[in-house]
């Protein structure tokens, strides 16, 4: 995609300004703590100060100390932890003026959160502006697994769409015009409601929309076998949310059976991606199986469904 390495960066001795994806837990084994850890030892070892950044919930541009970044200060010894960006309205106004004082706190700029690059905010896509820049080892890794997807992929390409943020549906279009499938499940088929797509009793239409059980937790077992079929004979098969209340022993059955069906297919390339997916993987041991894991949920999509986004341009 030719974006710039931060190899080809000079920051020996310099302040750098690296934007993380902290919108998590404070955990030292949670996937996005890992993700930049390979960054940050790299600036370390070129004797860079290191100046962190990041969001962590909605605060709506107001201070609200449940969502401080300063639990992840121990996290990242020898590196300072700004506090959350989101507490000043300008950063997810795009405000040039913030952007320019979170600019001057240092020398260089690196994009290291790939989970927040959909986002059109002015820690993502002002900052890069101002400053020399560079996209995060972990970023470069997220771009070139996740464009195998779209550039000669083996076919059948199967998209898994599921969970139960509804915005997610916004991605079907983009997705469909390369697919082979899309199969949708989770409380998505809720939101869909009677447009015109192929239903799981039908067995013609590129977008595929399960069946959810009466309380809507999770999808039928008609849907669950149609799903093992189509993921079984796949080529490659991406996948992103569970497919229905899965913390929940009762509403665990779609979820475990799908994802199991998914790699038990032992030559697709399979990838993954999204909070929850990474739960419902970690609760069945199968993380090890895919060949990624996405640090990105929405920004997955969108950039399997744009192949591009807001943050990558803006390092372009």
């Amino acid at each position: 995609m030719n974006l710039p390495k931060l190899t080809d960066v000079d920051v020996s001795g310099k302040k750098v300004i690296v934007r993380l994806d902290l919108d998590t837990n404070p955990d030292p084994n949670d996937l996005r703590i890992k993700a930049s850890r390979e960054t940050i030892d790299y600036l370390h070892s070129k004797n860079a100060q290191i100046i962190i950044i990041a969001h962590k919930g909605r605060p709506e541009g107001k201070v609200d100390q449940a969502l401080s970044l300063k639990p992840f200060e121990p996290l990242f010894p020898d590196c300072e932890v700004k506090e959350n960006l989101r507490f000043d309205p300008g950063e997810e106004a795009n405000d040039e003026t913030f952007a320019r004082k979170i600019s001057s706190w240092g020398d260089v700029y690196v994009n290291e959160a790939f989970a927040s690059s959909h986002r059109s905010h002015a820690s993502i896509v002002e900052i890069p502006k101002f400053l020399p820049h560079a996209m995060g080892m972990r970023f470069e890794k997220e771009t070139e697994n996740l464009s195998k997807v779209f550039e000669n992929p083996k076919r059948p390409l199967i998209f898994l769409i599921s969970g139960a943020k509804e915005d997610k549906l916004q991605s079907i279009d983009g997705l469909e015009k390369y697919a082979d499938k899309v199969l949708v499940g989770g409380r998505l088929p809720d939101f869909l409601g009677d447009r015109g797509l192929e239903s799981i009793r039908n067995q013609n239409g590129k977008v595929i929309i399960g069946n959810l059980i009466m309380d809507k937790e999770d999808i039928t077992i008609h849907t669950i076998e149609r799903f093992e079929k189509e993921v079984g004979k796949a080529g490659t098969i991406v996948v992103s949310g569970p497919l229905g209340k899965f913390e929940d022993e009762g509403h665990k059955q779609g979820t475990e059976r799908v994802l199991k069906s998914v790699v038990e297919n032992k030559g697709a390339f399979k990838v993954a991606g999204g909070g929850d997916t990474e739960k419902a993987l970690n609760l069945l041991s199968l993380s090890q199986d895919f060949n990624w894991v996405s640090v990105g949920g929405g920004a997955m999509l969108d950039f399997l469904a744009k192949r591009t986004l807001p943050g990558i341009e803006a390092l372009k």
